[in-house]
């Protein structure tokens, strides 16, 4: 790997810590700030749609402007979002709060395109060790995140969890400090974009589809599951937040922990294969789900989840990036992204009224069809090729 990828190694680490503080943060001051209960996961909810809504916009800008600039400018604004975000919850505002979580999807929206920028610094047969090295970063965004939300949290004596954001404002900031040193390839087929191929004839592509379904429902079971699991553990089961931070640190850490081998798995065995790993250790995350509700039981659970997801999602932007042509790729990452995060979306934001009317056995086994669709969608691109 190059010290480009390095450093956007680097600065991923610092942009993409919103995640996990979202993850951690946003559903337990909900909870406590939301007029209607139900309504506790919204704000999480509201991030992955912003993600969704701006990640056509994040790839359009940086089609114009280039990777660098983009980033830059995502840093500064996400930092501004943070701030909004600290204020928002001095004021015990739900309403406000829920507005800067959804704006902090804009920067999340160009975090995620930072694994495509790293697979534009090597040749595209390195594309998935330096995809899987970028999200490897995502761990030190689970350790410095919530760690820093945690020790920040009684920062300002106006209100908990003020200080958690004062904090990830610097955080997010301190990404531009490894962006200066940045030199990115040369976009010269600025002209050309619009003679690729439409997103029908792409999406028309086999490996194309098979791509574009793992990474989508990955992160609709990971995001179904991972959205309700603060709500069902602290509020629900009475666990300690301590405990709860734990087990979502850990699963964060097991999305990206194995992205040190993934790469390497996916260049021996192939993209298919990977996939139905993805899909054995979601299945093993619905079987513990009918284990007794405990600490241990929930963080084997996220564990597994956490595994499903690194699996299905690194092979399928690996397998992304080798369908379409150079002139595409803005186009084909925009689109791809935008279903991606717009499927999250959609099961985060269904996570919080499912769990308050069902329970955490029942939204494991709504995850079943998901599974199904993966492992169809990814025999039939097998067979088909085949025959080719």
């Amino acid at each position: 790997m190059n010290k480009n990828v390095w450093l956007l190694f680097a600065s991923n680490a610092c942009a993409f810590s919103v995640a996990p503080v979202t993850v951690f943060l946003s559903g337990i001051i909900g909870s406590s700030i939301s007029p209607i209960k139900s309504l506790s996961t919204l704000p999480m909810s509201l991030s992955i749609v912003g993600t969704a809504l701006f990640i056509i916009a994040a790839s359009k800008i940086m089609s114009i402007t280039g990777r660098k600039k983009g980033f830059i400018l995502s840093s500064i604004t996400t930092s501004l979002f943070a701030l909004l975000a600290a204020y928002a919850v001095m004021k015990q505002n739900f309403i406000l709060y829920s507005f800067s979580c959804f704006s902090l999807g804009f920067g999340m929206a160009f975090a995620h395109q930072y694994r495509f920028a790293a697979a534009e610094s090597v040749d595209k047969k390195q594309a998935p060790k330096a995809i899987s090295l970028l999200l490897f970063a995502g761990i030190l965004s689970a350790l410095l995140g919530p760690n820093l939300a945690n020790l920040g949290k009684n920062l300002i004596s106006e209100g908990l969890y003020v200080g958690s954001y004062l904090c990830l404002s610097l955080l997010t900031l301190s990404s531009i400090i490894f962006l200066v040193f940045y030199n990115e390839k040369k976009v010269t087929e600025k002209k050309k974009i619009s003679r690729g191929r439409s997103i029908l004839e792409l999406i028309s592509q086999p490996r194309f589809f098979q791509a574009l379904v793992s990474s989508s429902f990955a992160y609709a079971v990971m995001s179904f599951l991972m959205t309700a699991t603060p709500i069902s553990m602290h509020i629900n089961d009475n666990m300690s937040l301590n405990s709860t931070s734990f087990v979502i640190q850990l699963h964060i850490i097991s999305m990206f922990l194995p992205a040190l081998v993934t790469g390497n798995l996916i260049k021996k065995f192939g993209h298919s294969k990977i996939m139905y790993c993805g899909v054995l250790f979601f299945i093993i995350t619905i079987f513990l789900s009918y284990l007794d509700q405990t600490v241990t039981n929930y963080l084997f659970s996220l564990i597994f989840l956490g595994l499903g997801w690194n699996f299905l999602f690194i092979s399928g932007t690996s397998l992304l990036v080798l369908n379409y042509r150079e002139e595409e790729r803005f186009r084909a990452q925009g689109f791809n992204d935008f279903i991606v995060f717009s499927i999250q979306a959609t099961a985060s934001l269904t996570a919080g009224v499912v769990l308050s009317y069902t329970s955490w056995k029942t939204m494991n086994m709504l995850c079943i069809p998901f599974l199904i669709i993966i492992i169809f969608t990814t025999l039939r691109a097998d067979r088909l090729l085949k025959k080719v």
